[in-house]
């Protein structure tokens, strides 16, 4: 199915409207994973044409995701990447570990930015950025495609060097699932149970009868309301 590639509508209303003339646009990947860190870009990119292809991460198959970072990472303005491990998300809960992997992709930055296009509905970066959210916004912002690009394809490297720096890992597949859900995944954790890269707050635990009992409490009841959805967005 043919997409509509992505413009720079958002960032040229922004800066009509608020004066911004910086503009940085922020996506995440991982917040569905099992195992691993979040990770979030932020790119900048002026109003220039991008790459041909560029678009949503997720529509785009790995090989060409592979193909285009490179040519996106030299192509932007500037882009920084930053992360959350599994353990801050498990200590901080998923809306606060997102907020503080964007601050530090936004705070890599050579500048600061005057505005933020957030991907999807929530702003979970709040003050003092100035965010405009935006439903899809990886499919119609050009930025904000192409932070999506550069941090799927930087947190899937991650992951599958972490499978392959010792066999310790490698019943779990992370070069294939990148720590998400998969039977494979599913069936290592059952029989190993998780590693020190898993997410140890998470509902898949609440499956895996022998593994119960390391399983941490979320913060607050509040808190973990907040994350339910963030489980259930498998993005592979």
């Amino acid at each position: 199915m043919p997409y509509e590639p992505p413009t720079h509508t958002v960032e040229r209303s922004l800066r009509a409207t608020t004066g911004a003339k910086i503009v940085a646009g922020v996506d995440e990947v991982g917040r569905g994973a099992w195992a691993g860190p979040v990770t979030v870009c932020a790119a900048v990119t002026g109003l220039r044409r991008p790459p041909a292809g560029l678009t949503d991460s997720k529509l785009i198959s790995p090989k060409r995701r592979a193909e285009l970072a490179p040519v996106l990472e030299h192509w932007v303005t500037a882009y920084g990447v930053g992360d959350s491990s599994p353990q801050e998300i498990d200590e901080l809960g998923m809306t606060a570990a997102l907020r503080l992997a964007a601050v530090r992709a936004l705070e890599a930055l050579p500048v600061r930015p005057d505005a933020v296009i957030l991907d999807g509905k929530h702003d979970y970066l709040g003050s003092p950025w100035r965010v405009r959210t935006v439903i899809k916004g990886d499919q119609s912002c050009i930025a904000v495609a192409a932070a999506s690009v550069i941090a799927k394809v930087r947190r899937d490297a991650m992951m599958a060097e972490l499978g392959a720096q010792s066999g310790e890992y490698a019943d779990f597949a992370f070069d294939a699932n990148a720590g998400y859900p998969s039977p494979v995944h599913r069936a290592a954790l059952e029989e190993r149970g998780p590693t020190a890269h898993h997410r140890l707050s998470w509902s898949y635990l609440d499956a895996l009868p022998r593994w119960q009992h390391l399983k941490k409490v979320r913060i607050s009841a509040e808190a973990a309301a907040l994350e339910s959805g963030g489980q259930l967005g498998f993005d592979f």
